[in-house]
């Protein structure tokens, strides 16, 4: 149930977080949308179109699977018409896929309850058992240390014991009928088409999550065919039997990202009494300009010089009453992989505890899920006062925040841009 739970939430990353980080990072791959990790829970604002009857649904469905086959083949197809047509022979649509693409669930989770969850004692303690697992080869190709790439291992597959089972074709191939992100999923078919056909693996071995994310570390099609590596030189990019190429595959696609070789992801950080909170969530500057500030290491020190001269911002993803982090440059490459900061942060804490780093000092508050219509009302609030959240669409995202962050000055509360129920009460009312 733990793993069908996981990939009900996956697709909703986009939505979750801006698409472009809040600092610049080097370009790379996409997250791979449909991993089988654990992203943040958002909702999918709009509601379900009244069923059709069982009968007249298969009917169309059948009916309209077929030419959206042939509309793909002929966009896609080339001088590889015949081999697509024949792995395409007598597919269906994947109800589930459906289902779980355009599921919309009722809570969204507070980051602590995300990562608490995520980052749990006996998660660390397997992920430090495992780095033993890593090739040093590896580590001194990419420059990614171990510990990250045992927390991407532990947080997308359970250490490859959890990968999905879905025929990765079928789900794409409902995806892009589908059509919510149909050129998105073309594209992604195609490039698992030509993994069959090129014969990387076969048919029957081309098994993943719903979104069709495949093996050990979770690859889109595409990122497979650009990133994967054959780390024990058998001669195919095995991310599902091999762990090296797994963790290969997966410090490639962080290297190319755009990986800080021998600096940390960030930092737990205590804030002063009268820090600006302005300054939180987006705006990046070198540790000197924080520290300036006020701002200082929750367990002491400072960050290591080629830290201290990067470009960091300050986090606060459970509002002024949550820890609050420096995010270095190598979270936000994280953040490539899956664009999520509660993942970004569970897999950093992870790879902390498994290289033997104290766990943080501030606590989670206890925060409950706000629902949807929470959300809403919420977002309907301050548009009403005259601050544009961007829509009334259940996502507190970037727009949503900075309404917040405007309202809560103008009112003399912290403007952290953390979204409570109490506030999201207080927001509703006429």
């Amino acid at each position: 149930m733990r793993f069908k739970y996981r990939l009900l939430l996956i697709l909703s990353v986009a939505a979750c977080a801006p698409m472009a980080p809040p600092m610049p990072i080097a370009p790379g791959p996409q997250t791979p949308s449909g991993a089988a990790g654990t992203p943040e829970p958002q909702p999918y604002p709009s509601a379900p179109a009244p069923a059709p009857s069982p009968a007249s649904s298969a009917n169309a469905d059948a009916a309209g699977f077929e030419g959206w086959k042939q509309g793909f083949l002929a966009r896609h197809g080339g001088a590889r018409r015949a081999a697509y047509e024949r792995e395409l022979a007598g597919l269906t649509p994947d109800p589930d896929v459906v289902r779980l693409d355009g599921n919309q669930p009722e809570f969204s989770r507070p980051a602590g309850a995300y990562v608490q969850n995520a980052v749990s004692a006996s998660r660390i303690a397997e992920a430090r058992r495992r780095t033993s697992a890593v090739p040093w080869e590896v580590t001194q190709r990419f420059g990614v240390p171990a510990e990250i790439l045992v927390a991407i291992w532990a947080q997308e597959s359970s250490f490859g014991q959890v990968q999905g089972d879905k025929d990765v074709i079928r789900s794409l191939a409902t995806l892009a009928y589908d059509g919510r992100r149909r050129d998105w999923a073309e594209a992604q078919l195609r490039d698992a088409l030509n993994i069959v056909v090129d014969g990387r693996r076969s048919r029957d071995g081309l098994k993943g999550s719903w979104a069709g994310a495949m093996g050990q570390t979770q690859f889109m099609p595409d990122n497979y065919l650009r990133l994967g590596v054959d780390q024990n030189g058998d001669g195919k990019v095995d991310i599902w039997g091999s762990d090296a190429d797994a963790l290969a595959s997966a410090a490639n696609l962080l290297a190319q990202a755009g990986w800080k070789r021998g600096q940390s992801w960030g930092y737990e950080v205590n804030l002063p009494a009268s820090f600006d909170y302005a300054q939180a969530d987006g705006p990046t500057h070198p540790w000197r300009w924080w520290a300036a500030r006020g701002v200082t290491l929750a367990q002491g020190g400072a960050p290591a010089d080629a830290e201290a001269l990067e470009d960091a911002a300050v986090l606060l993803p459970q509002g002024a009453r949550g820890p609050a982090f420096l995010a270095l440059p190598n979270h936000f490459v994280i953040r490539r992989y899956n664009n999520s900061v509660s993942y970004a942060l569970a897999i950093g804490l992870t790879a902390d505890g498994a290289a033997g780093k104290p766990g943080l000092v501030a606590a989670w508050p206890n925060d409950p899920p706000l629902s949807l219509a929470q959300r809403i009302g919420a977002q309907r609030g301050l548009t009403r006062l005259g601050y544009d959240t961007g829509g009334l669409d259940g996502v507190i995202g970037a727009n949503s925040r900075a309404a917040l962050k405007h309202w809560q000055a103008a009112n003399g509360r912290i403007a952290d841009g953390y979204l409570t129920a109490a506030l999201a009460e207080e927001l509703a009312r006429p």
